[in-house]
């Protein structure tokens, strides 16, 4: 039996992340994530409290990100559920909680990242149209366009650029 919370999370990550391709061909991502929640003592000054670890797993093209773009120490977030479950092992009932990531990224509250589109994602820009003979100009893809709210100013590549849909802040 298992129960599932929906819970959102802000640490460190404890070790590189781990991946691995099951059986079935889905790839799996293991992380381990440190919070490390503040404390005020008694004096009013703020001191770290003890640090929760977490399992996370992630599948499929979330778990190939995650192993291809982070690495140990990287501050993340994770959003998704929190699962308990309960097995028997060597005749004794035992209990283990993960986090099942429905998205996993950078805390930018920390530095900054530049975001590149995977080629496996679910938004891909048309292939280009093959043409044949000298005068046969060259055709680029066109570049899907973002909604992005923020509060700074947003700088998009140019079309006739290949800067691979970086959005600069």
């Amino acid at each position: 039996m298992s129960t599932k919370i929906p819970i959102n999370i802000a640490g460190n990550l404890v070790a590189d992340p781990e991946l691995s391709v099951g059986e079935s061909g889905v790839a799996h991502a293991k992380l381990r994530v440190a919070v490390n929640q503040r404390v005020q003592g008694a004096d009013g000054t703020w001191q770290d409290g003890e640090p929760v670890f977490h399992n996370v797993s992630a599948f499929r093209a979330l778990a190939e990100n995650a192993a291809t773009s982070l690495k140990k120490g990287d501050p993340v977030t994770v959003a998704g559920e929190l699962e308990f479950r309960s097995y028997e092992k060597d005749g004794e009932r035992r209990e283990a909680r993960r986090i099942v990531a429905d998205t996993i990224g950078p805390d930018l509250r920390f530095g900054t990242a530049a975001y590149q589109r995977s080629s496996h994602a679910a938004v891909t820009a048309p292939a280009p149209q093959v043409q044949a003979g000298r005068e046969a100009a060259p055709v680029e893809p066109e570049v899907p366009a973002y909604n992005v709210s923020l509060k700074g100013p947003v700088f998009l590549p140019h079309r006739g650029q290949a800067a691979g849909n970086q959005i600069s802040f």
